[in-house]
């Protein structure tokens, strides 16, 4: 698998990472580790996790693994703190939640040092330079080697990246975490022209529009997919809408032309969208990993990418539609 740098950072990335959000709940340890193995084989080295997935499990089922799967230098850990489902407010960037959370995290882990530590989410209650200094004290004391964040709105990244870069010294954002896919474009109004800009890598969470781009609910809800649960339907549900079933029939159309998958045709997309730095494969199973894998053997003809930029085109106007922060000058 091919490696990317995170942005304009001297951090190396598997161009595919694995995502951990149902380890420890819905993919048990077992599962996980045959996950985990495929991606080593196939040369995948970023694992994407967070603290509040499973309530700190996913991270504990990661630590385990690393005890025998793979040394801990040859795979690139990311986590994420700053959510708090359980408490009075849904986002805590304090400095000390933030710092609490992380050695909470390595404790799960089984290490000393995460590779990439991101903000889950904007805290309108915390001043940002306060957020942005726990990030400064958890790379000054060793234990994160970069930063990002997840989730935020382009002009909070772009705020939070020149903040970084007007001291020198502060730790530099380089990732945002963010939702992308064909069902959902809509950081390509600002938020990949600021990465562009300023030098941040894009990871793009739910590549597979939350499992609907598979087709697999083009004929109703089958019993064993997210949307049967009770914890992830409304998740699901989002994209269960028609403009949603035209493009999924198009995925579809192009994979039986291609002789390959809908999964594989998405995740191709995706992954070469300028930008990106990894689309995260959020797998149940080995099975359904290993099919998202095979994608890194697939490069979309131009004239298919072209037909599927037209049919999940989002509406862009003023002013991005007059080119302001673009590098090339064109909307």
């Amino acid at each position: 698998m091919q490696q990317r740098p995170l942005g304009r950072s001297g951090l190396a990335v598997s161009r595919l990472a694995l995502g951990t959000m149902t380890w420890g709940r819905d993919t048990d340890p077992d599962d996980a580790a045959a996950q985990l193995k495929l991606f080593l084989e196939a040369g995948g080295t970023l694992l994407d996790t967070a603290d509040v997935y499973g309530d700190g499990d996913a991270e504990a089922v990661i630590g385990s693994l690393l005890d025998h799967l793979v040394p801990r230098d040859e795979v690139v850990i990311a986590t994420k703190a700053g959510l708090t489902p359980h408490g009075f407010r849904t986002r805590d960037g304090s400095r000390g939640h933030l710092l609490r959370s992380l050695d909470a995290s390595l404790r799960r882990l089984g290490t000393d040092y995460v590779d990439l530590w991101q903000v889950h989410g904007y805290d309108p209650m915390t001043p940002l330079e306060e957020t942005l200094g726990a990030l400064d004290h958890a790379v000054n004391s060793g234990r994160v080697r970069y930063v990002g964040v997840s989730n935020f709105a382009a002009w909070q990244t772009a705020r939070a990246a020149t903040w970084q870069a007007a001291y020198p010294g502060r730790a530099p954002i380089v990732a945002s975490q963010m939702e992308y896919s064909l069902l959902e474009r809509g950081i390509e109004r600002e938020l990949l022209p600021a990465s562009a800009a300023l030098g941040f890598g894009v990871l793009a969470w739910s590549p597979l529009g939350r499992g609907v781009l598979t087709g697999k609910y083009r004929n109703g809800r089958p019993l064993d997919s997210r949307a049967a649960t009770e914890h992830l339907a409304a998740f699901v549900q989002t994209y269960l809408e028609p403009r949603s079933s035209s493009i999924v029939q198009a995925v579809v159309t192009a994979a039986a032309g291609l002789g390959v998958s809908p999964v594989e045709v998405a995740l191709a997309w995706l992954r070469d969208r300028p930008g990106v730095a990894a689309p995260i494969l959020g797998a149940r199973t080995a099975g359904q990993l290993q099919g998202a894998l095979l994608s890194e053997e697939l490069t979309l003809p131009a004239e298919i990418s072209n037909a599927l930029d037209d049919v999940s085109a989002i509406d862009v106007g003023y002013p991005e539609r007059e080119g302001v922060g673009y590098p090339d000058g064109e909307a």
